[in-house]
């Protein structure tokens, strides 16, 4: 079997995939997107044709090495649409295929040109991962999984992500997970609640940043009654007995977990079905604050004046002690009214801090996981119902080194990416499954 192989940026034209497909002769065509030395373990180019001729793949890739330290990667999902998907340095694709999909690309881009082709090739035939580990590279990124977190949110990256949300909007018209943008009216009055508003924080082992939250939102000014709803769930560090300082307030509401199985999805759970939760659920994450004594009231104001089933704010990346870090202040631009809820599944998450309606959450409840559960409660709502921004900065995010995904191990990215996948997979097919009908 024949293989022509091609460097190419992963930030790639269209006009440089086309000349690649034009200059394709091989049976295979082999893209390299590092632009560090490619070696191969013993036979490893050959062991990767010979899968993907027994598999019938249209594009192949596998686990490798970086340097010496083993860097797998992880099967691709048929709602794996990140256009940051990590593949390895080398994707392999069977070239009348590549061709056909050079051909049938309609749009030009300057840097969405690799990821156009990737989705193109994915409606032809299967993109096969191999767990094997058949070559070396050494990957230049060396930021922390923290860091790397926002890329999609950095200002300068604009130009690029306009690009990739195009490509990937075309594609989810292609294959029918397109949503128009027509949304489900709500009451927000069909249901009574005694206060207008709940602030939720879940927590676990958050003695250093628990006191801080609740005096947050314990020091709201609203024009309305509220609540704060605080979930342990079994600290051991003296989370606990801060938390009982905060009792004579009659604003808080304690619930202490059992000793089951919870996560942050089944702590939410516990706040929303309580019966003194309000009719909107508003986060605080047990690591944050709000910015000011407002934010509350932005909420109800929000959900109100849109008509929306849950609003997303906008948030500052800080320090502990509250000094601004890049990229500074997230507040998810890339979200339209028109598109948001298609780009959603492109992008690794929706922002925050995030409100919900109550009623409707009730119904839907978040995933029993202490990753994810969020976006995938956010994914489920955009389908039918809109979704509300505030773009005023609503809280501080504080990085830290308690923080659950600051610095990652390849195992764990993997493993979080991996479930991300399989949440927008889910959606991708309610969605399909609701056009057809």
């Amino acid at each position: 079997m024949s293989v022509k192989r091609f460097d190419v940026p992963l930030r790639a034209s269209t006009k440089r995939i086309k000349e690649i497909a034009a200059a394709a002769d091989g049976e295979y065509t082999l893209i390299y997107t590092r632009d560090t030395e490619l070696s191969w373990v013993h036979f490893g180019l050959e062991r990767m044709l010979q899968i993907a001729a027994d598999s019938g793949a249209a594009m192949i890739y596998s686990d490798h090495f970086d340097g010496d330290a083993p860097a797998p990667v992880i099967d691709c999902q048929f709602g794996a649409l990140r256009d940051d998907f990590d593949f390895g340095g080398v994707q392999v694709y069977r070239t009348d295929v590549l061709k056909n999909a050079a051909a049938a690309m309609d749009a030009e881009y300057e840097f969405a040109g690799l990821y156009d082709l990737r989705l193109r090739v994915s409606e032809m035939g299967p993109l096969v991962h191999v767990n094997e580990f058949l070559y070396y590279e050494i990957e230049t990124d060396r930021r922390s999984s923290g860091e790397k977190l926002f890329d999609y949110v950095d200002p300068r990256n604009r130009a690029v992500q306009i690009e990739m949300e195009q490509a990937c909007t075309a594609h989810l018209k292609r294959i029918g997970g397109y949503l128009e943008p027509v949304f489900k009216e709500v009451n927000l009055n069909s249901v009574p609640f005694e206060v207008e508003a709940s602030v939720v924080i879940p927590c676990r082992n958050r003695v250093k940043t628990i006191g801080d939250a609740l005096r947050s939102a314990l020091g709201q000014e609203t024009s309305f009654p509220y609540n704060v709803i605080v979930v342990d769930d079994n600290s051991t560090d003296g989370t606990v007995d801060v938390i009982k300082s905060f009792l004579d307030d009659p604003k808080l509401i304690y619930i202490a977990q059992d000793k089951s199985y919870h996560a942050i999805g089944g702590n939410w759970n516990a706040a929303v079905h309580h019966p003194q939760c309000g009719r909107f659920a508003l986060q605080l994450d047990s690591d944050d604050i709000y910015s000011d004594s407002h934010t509350v009231q932005k909420f109800v104001d929000a959900f109100r004046e849109q008509g929306c089933a849950m609003v997303v704010g906008t948030y500052r990346i800080t320090d502990f002690d509250l000094n601004e870090l890049p990229p500074g202040i997230i507040d998810h631009r890339e979200w339209t009214p028109d598109n948001g809820r298609n780009n959603a599944l492109r992008i690794n998450g929706l922002g925050a801090p995030r409100g919900f309606w109550t009623p409707l959450l009730r119904e839907i409840n978040f995933p029993t996981t202490k990753y994810g559960e969020d976006y995938a409660v956010a994914l489920r709502i955009s389908r039918e119902y809109r979704i509300g921004r505030i773009y005023d900065v609503m809280y501080n995010c504080r990085r830290w080194g308690g923080n659950s995904d600051g610095a990652l191990d390849i195992e764990a990215v993997n493993r979080n990416n991996l479930y991300k996948d399989r949440i927008r997979t889910w959606e991708l097919q309610a969605r399909i499954a609701m056009n057809s009908r």
